[in-house]
């Protein structure tokens, strides 16, 4: 709600000067009705659904997987966004009482997601208590400026003639295409539902009853906040811009520059930063869904120590920072790109709980199939008039940047299923596969010097093998020499085979070998490939030192009869 309506006005008030405030709250209207439409909808869908993944699921189960994956790629779009929007409309906010914040946007903005991507991975319980306050003192902080505005306006104060800006085209007939294209912006103030319908694991028990009553509660709060402050705007008629944020415009009309303005302005700040939380809370738990269909990267279903999905939330923290720098955190550049997706999955998901009702005819099926239909073409015909009006302003980068996101998602999973079918026994393979034959193991140890490390190497290899070559590669004869008179004092039966290049190429020599003795064994047979590594105290170290060992796994691991195996000696201790 705090940039929802300065948008509205930023696109009517260049066009129809003062008759933008009229039109603002007849559109606020109309979005706070879609409000009521979605959180009836989506209280039904909790309650059928409470395991999290929202729109995902539902239409993944009901419409197939497709509409399933396309939720779910536009859906991680729309939470990106939000968090990229919501920070950019903070610092907007707090830069227009301190003018020289407005320098420094982009580093703020991308410090601010820093620090709440470390809220979030210290655990969902931690970061609720540190965002509980805020929003309390932000709601408090809105109602008294309502408030006392209402009272001022009743005391006979009139407000200043607002000074209209003056481009070509002021005044120009107020179109249909107009009004639908503020009307696509405003709809920035519904795209909260989705992620408690997402979030549902997250709450604490009965989880269904309190995240339907959490809806309630969203709706009743954007009704009295949203709609009051259209109200008090068109009263009021301050004039919003790029670096005046209209909150902080009608909060400096009403308390003036005292405690108040300053508390209405430090609130929505915080709580428009804060407002990325929404997504910190969505955009993981709906990805741990799909990766745990095998939609998304395995890493993504697993809970960090702080039982969060770290991955998630990384991922969500560097794609919105990168976002707010390639668009220099400004909200009317964003807000081009921003709600389609979201509408997206709104539609998908009344859509598939449309199809639950008529497939299962539950208890007064035809009356909750009629909310869901009426919510899904309501919200259809939102999703083509934000992509109409918003297209060139960056739509079409969400409509392109979606169906790519479902072809990755679609290929991930037949890469999964891939690997599952080939690591897979089948029923013949469990009496057989470990009653075949003995498997013989043939070892390789290669060494670059007789060393305490390369002897270690050895000593391992005889545990596990009978059939064991100890390999150096020299790049002369006397160094050839100088390597098998010290390994001669080993006193080991271990033979050792020497192999000359000039250039000193052990990772190609070594593979030589290795392709040679693997072509010459049974199909049952293996090659271990057994390499000293001495360990170095410190990174820096590190780099002092080649890395051989990782240029010859690389080369090995595509052989099928190949194991490597790592014998590490710590030189710290």
């Amino acid at each position: 709600m705090a940039y929802a309506g300065q948008e509205i006005l930023s696109v009517l008030l260049p066009v129809v000067g003062v008759i933008a405030y009229r039109q603002m709250t007849y559109i606020s209207g109309i979005i706070i009705l879609l409000l009521f439409i979605l959180m009836i909808s989506y209280r039904q869908t909790i309650e059928h659904y409470p395991n999290g993944g929202g729109a995902y699921i539902v239409a993944k189960t009901n419409l197939g997987t497709i509409p399933g994956v396309v939720a779910g790629a536009a859906l991680a779009v729309d939470y990106i966004l939000t968090v990229a929007v919501s920070v950019s409309s903070g610092v907007q906010q707090i830069a227009s009482a301190f003018g020289p914040v407005a320098g420094y946007t982009v580093p703020i903005c991308v410090f601010l997601i820093i620090l709440m991507a470390i809220g979030n991975l210290r655990g969902l319980r931690e970061a609720s208590r540190i965002f509980g306050i805020p929003t309390y003192a932000f709601i408090a902080g809105m109602l008294a400026m309502l408030v006392a505005g209402f009272i001022k306006l009743a005391g006979g104060y009139v407000p200043p003639a607002p000074v209209m800006p003056t481009p070509e085209n002021l005044l120009q007939p107020l179109t249909a295409m107009l009004m639908l294209k503020a009307f696509s912006n405003g709809c920035a103030a519904v795209t909260g539902f989705e992620a408690v319908s997402n979030g549902v694991p997250n709450f604490k028990e009965p989880a269904r009853k309190n995240a339907r009553n959490v809806l309630l509660i969203l709706t009743i709060i954007i009704l009295v906040l949203f709609g009051g402050t259209a109200v008090i705007a068109n009263l009021y008629k301050v004039v919003p811009d790029e670096h005046n944020a209209l909150l902080i415009l009608i909060a400096g009309e009403i308390f003036g520059k005292g405690f108040m303005y300053y508390y209405v302005t430090v609130t929505a700040f915080i709580i428009l930063i804060l407002a990325a939380n929404t997504a910190y809370s969505g955009f993981p738990m709906m990805l741990s869904v799909m990766a745990r269909d095998g939609y998304a990267p395995r890493q993504l279903s697993v809970r960090g120590n702080r039982l969060s999905y770290s991955s998630g939330i990384v991922v969500l923290s560097v794609m919105a920072a990168l976002l707010i720098i390639a668009f220099d955190a400004r909200v009317d550049l964003l807000i081009g790109l921003y709600a389609i997706g979201v509408f997206i999955s709104f539609t998908l998901s009344q859509s598939g709980m449309f199809v639950h009702w008529v497939r299962s005819h539950e208890p007064r099926w035809r009356l909750k199939a009629l909310v869901n239909g009426f919510g899904a073409l309501v919200t259809a015909a939102v999703v083509v008039i934000i992509a109409l009006t918003k297209f060139r302003q960056g739509a079409w980068i969400v409509v392109i940047l979606v169906p790519i996101l479902v072809l990755l998602m679609l290929k991930v999973k037949k890469h999964y299923t891939e690997v599952h079918d080939k690591l897979r026994l089948e029923p013949g393979d469990y009496e057989k596969t470990l009653k075949s034959g003995a498997m013989k193991v043939h070892a390789v140890v290669p060494l670059d010097s007789v060393n305490r490390a390369s002897v270690r190497a050895l000593r391992y290899a005889k545990t596990i093998s009978g059939d064991i070559v100890a390999f150096n590669v020299a790049c002369d004869e006397e160094t050839a020499r100088k390597t098998r008179q010290k390994y001669a004092q080993l006193g080991t039966d271990i033979p050792l085979v020497t192999h000359q290049s000039k250039n000193r190429d052990i990772v190609r020599s070594i593979v030589e070998l290795i392709e040679s003795e693997e072509y010459a064994l049974p199909k049952e047979d293996m090659v271990a490939v057994i390499l000293p590594q001495f360990i170095t105290r410190g990174p820096l170290q590190r780099l002092l030192h080649n890395r051989t060992r990782q240029q010859l796994q690389r080369r090995l691991l595509k052989h099928r009869q190949v194991v490597i195996c790592t014998i590490p000696l710590q030189m710290n201790t």
